[in-house]
């Protein structure tokens, strides 16, 4: 049975560091002990005046070649999972194609918000499994974020943060390993609470809208606070399930990483050990789209992923967009 396998992974955030001591000072308030006490950030990455997204998606792509023992010109299809483009049109991949000399890719990006690197694995699984012309994808989580935020609104401008995570998929046979399972859901009701309502063809960029912020990312209402920790361990019980096991027998969660209470809620509904959930959110803010695979490759470098492990990934984000997908590792992730 043809399969895909996550055969490397690689990362990449901005060299500018951001302390939460510089929103006390921007802001005129303390910001620090409410960040580390209630969502556990202690600093993140922005992109220098210079740096955009495809630059995230390249280095992070780099990274995850080199470890795969792959070429460019080896990759079949490359799949951008991101909400802040480098341009509204053309896509993002087709820049990255372009600067990494991947001249037999095809390319498209997708949008589900910060549920986007989980579709996109989805994606590019099926393309493996379902096509023999697709032995190598590539899979990127991007974001940055920071080019969207008002700099004087404390609800988003402290959480938000830019980076890259990126997964090379390859072809191979087995259906007890590599990819298992995966399930996309919406909640579409929820689509006018959180997001950049402005850009698009619904809402140009006017002179107003500038004034108004409506240009950059918003909260327009609060989430009720369960949402995620019910929809999160939903998903993972649906995937044990298809699986025929129990959470237990799960050794790794990766989730998006914009609240770690709610991890740790998830964790405690799963009746797992919070250790099981590796989170970076501490040291790179929420980096969205991004999150997932940035935890997985910081996994891989602390040598925590062993061949044989069972893996979860599961991503939310705005629309409300969540996504789910069951691995069983292989050897070449043993960091």
């Amino acid at each position: 049975m043809r399969n895909a396998f996550i055969r490397s992974v690689g990362a990449y955030a901005p060299e500018q560091v951001i302390p939460n001591s510089y929103f006390n000072e921007q802001l005129g308030e303390d910001v620090d002990t409410w960040l580390r006490e209630n969502v556990a950030i202690y600093e993140r990455r922005w992109c220098a005046p210079g740096e955009s997204t495809a630059d995230l998606s390249e280095n992070a792509a780099r990274q995850a070649l080199e470890r795969a023992g792959i070429t460019p010109e080896q990759l079949d299809l490359i799949i951008i999972s991101t909400d802040t483009p480098e341009f509204v049109s053309p896509s993002t991949s087709s820049v990255v194609q372009d600067r990494l000399g991947a001249k037999n890719a095809g390319t498209f990006d997708i949008n589900t918000a910060c549920a986007g690197f989980v579709t996109a694995l989805d994606i590019g699984t099926k393309y493996i499994a379902s096509d023999p012309q697709y032995d190598h994808v590539l899979v990127i989580g991007a974001y940055a974020m920071s080019k969207y935020l008002n700099k004087a609104d404390k609800k988003t401008v402290t959480l938000f943060a830019d980076g890259a995570g990126a997964a090379v998929l390859q072809a191979g046979e087995g259906k007890d390993k590599g990819f298992l399972a995966s399930e996309l859901v919406t909640e579409g009701q929820y689509n006018e609470w959180m997001g950049i309502y402005a850009g698009g063809a619904k809402q140009p960029v006017t002179q107003e809208v500038l004034e108004q912020h409506r240009h950059q990312l918003q909260f327009v209402h609060k989430f009720p606070k369960e949402l995620n920790p019910e929809i999160w361990s939903r998903m993972a019980n649906t995937l044990s399930e298809r699986l025929s096991i129990t959470a237990d027998e799960v050794d790794h969660f990766f989730i998006t990483q914009i609240n770690i209470n709610s991890i740790w809620e998830t964790m405690d509904r799963l009746g797992q050990p919070h250790e099981k959930a590796h989170t970076v959110m501490h040291y790179y803010g929420y980096t969205g789209s991004a999150c997932i695979p940035m935890a997985l490759n910081q996994a891989y470098e602390k040598g925590k992923l062993k061949a044989g492990q069972l893996a979860y990934f599961i991503g939310s984000g705005g629309g409300l967009a969540f996504a789910s997908a069951a691995f069983r590792l292989g050897g070449e992730l043993e960091g």
